[in-house]
């Protein structure tokens, strides 16, 4: 059972006023999953990917994949 606090981060583009996702990517070394919640509502809900998951809609993002 993990007992500290995660470091969450958003991304180093989001400068919106804290309307973005965060993320706590260093959990994955040790549950192979990535939390993240919306930076509005921080006690609210978290959606949880496997760092598999996470990781293909990183390189979807940084590949422009997903641009119409």
């Amino acid at each position: 059972m993990m007992t500290e606090q995660p470091t969450w981060r958003s991304s180093s583009y989001s400068e919106n006023g804290g309307q973005c996702v965060e993320v706590t990517p260093s959990r994955a070394a040790t549950t192979g999953a990535v939390p993240g919640r919306d930076s509005k509502n921080p006690t609210g809900p978290v959606l949880t990917v496997t760092d598999d998951a996470f990781t293909h809609f990183v390189n979807g993002l940084t590949s422009d994949a997903f641009d119409r």
